[in-house]
């Protein structure tokens, strides 16, 4: 089972999305069959095995066994993934680009940067599983609390300085068999929580 698998095929994600898929996913992290389901869900065995091969034919879960049990045979059934998410690849045509509207400074275009993201890395995610390699990344995830306004634009204003910095400084455009990676840095207001 992998740690997280990326859905990109819109078929997929329309039968991951169907609250009753979804419940048996979730269930599905440890094997299962119909059987053992069907009280946890509160659905007829027949009707759980409807959507188990439903599941099956779309690649998000795997048979791991199968037992005879008197004149018929149970299957157990696994999720392929611990969790999932959806590409936005999966939308198509109106899927977010960030070519689209490039205001640095819109929401949405930092909702389309994330979506492009969500969608490149999860192309490549795929690839690489395929392969039974690793992809190499990096992420850093932080929080600041700003004290006004005027802090909080120097401060992008200086972390945009520093990335251009780094880029120029390691940017290679002549590399012979080097890779492109991309760098996105982003900035946005935390939820709000209790007491703050």
């Amino acid at each position: 089972m992998q740690e997280l698998s990326v859905i990109a095929d819109p078929a997929a994600a329309g039968v991951s999305l169907d609250p009753v898929r979804a419940r048996l996913l979730a269930e599905l992290a440890e094997p299962g069959s119909a059987s053992s389901l069907a009280p946890k869900v509160g659905l007829a065995r027949q009707k759980i095995n409807y959507h188990l091969r439903t599941l099956e034919q779309h690649g998000l879960i795997e048979l791991v066994a199968e037992r005879r049990k008197g004149n018929m045979t149970e299957r157990v059934m696994r999720a392929t993934a611990a969790s999932y998410v959806i590409s936005p690849a999966a939308l198509g045509a109106v899927a977010p680009d960030p070519g689209r509207a490039p205001d640095r400074l819109s929401a949405r275009w930092l909702i389309a940067v994330a979506a492009r993201t969500v969608r490149e890395v999860g192309e490549l995610l795929a690839g690489a599983t395929s392969a039974g390699k690793r992809l190499a990344t990096f992420a850093a995830d932080g929080e600041v609390r700003f004290a006004s306004a005027s802090d909080r634009a120097a401060f992008a204003d200086e972390l945009a300085q520093a990335v251009t910095a780094l880029v120029g400084k390691y940017h290679d455009e002549g590399a012979e068999g080097g890779r492109r990676y991309r760098v996105v840095v982003a900035i946005h207001p935390g939820p709000r929580s209790a007491g703050t």
